[in-house]
Order: structure tokens, then sequence, then C-alpha cells
């Protein structure tokens, strides 16, 4: 068998500066702009601006934090939730989308039993109480028991 050598294309394997431009800037972190030295739960307005408006802890993909701020941020904020600083959720009212009332107010209404007057059924008026024979006459012919 004849044994095949593998090319090796430097061009493919190594990364150069032009192989994989950054299209935007990285974000930096509020923890370095502000120069803050520690992350403290009780600073909740700090705090804030990592979470989001449901309340959520933001990624450091957004924040711009690296492995280490964002842990200590993460920490700091879940502590302050236990201390009852910060909500764990926030209810946000969403206007984009109506709700249709449970009562169902925009639906036809049919009007109640007792007082439909006018009703699709024939009326009653004019029937005799008694009863006609069904059975098409077959005891015309039949002898009466008494006992």
């Amino acid at each position: 068998m004849a044994s095949r050598k593998k090319s090796t294309s430097s061009t493919s394997r190594t990364r150069g500066k032009d192989a994989n431009p950054r299209k935007y800037k990285k974000k930096t972190s509020p923890l370095l702009t502000e120069s803050v030295e520690y992350v403290d739960y009780k600073d909740v307005d700090l705090l804030t601006r990592f979470m989001s408006d449901r309340a959520k802890i933001r990624n450091r993909r957004v924040t711009g934090n690296d492995v280490q701020q964002q842990r200590d941020v993460a920490n700091a904020i879940k502590i302050a939730r236990e201390m009852g600083l910060l909500p764990y959720a926030k209810r946000v009212a969403s206007s984009s989308r109506q709700r249709p009332s449970r009562d169902g107010g925009d639906r036809d209404r049919r009007p109640d039993r007792g007082d439909d007057t006018t009703s699709d059924r024939p009326s009653t008026e004019g029937i005799d109480d008694t009863v006609a024979d069904t059975d098409g006459g077959l005891d015309a012919g039949a002898e009466t028991v008494e006992a």
C-alpha cells in the first residue's frame, strides 16, 4: 500500500492578523472604567448596571467583564438578592398585545333561557293533553281483563 503524505499548509493552520479580524470593538468593563477595586453587595447602583430589566444577570459578552469580574459581580448580586436589596425577578408589563378580558365582553352573548320569549320551537298552545293511540290500533280487538 502506498502511503500518502499529508500536505501541511501553513496558511490554513496558523491564524494571522488578517485571518480573523474583529469587526467590533471589545467592550470595556464598567469596573475598569470606574476603577472599582471591590464589588460590594451593598452597592445596588453598580450591581443594577449588570442586570437586565427583568433582573437577570447579564452575560460577560454584554457587560465586557473578564472571568474574575463576572464571578465577583454574580456573587455580589446573589448575596444582595438574599439580603433583599435586589429583586429576584421583575414583572414587565408588555403593552404590545392586549389580552382579551376573561368575561368575554366582546363575544355575542346568548340571552338567558328564562328571558327568552321568542323561541324557535313551535308553540304548544292548542294541543290537547290527551295521548294519541300510537300503536296503530292493535289493541282494538283485544279483550279487557278485569280483576
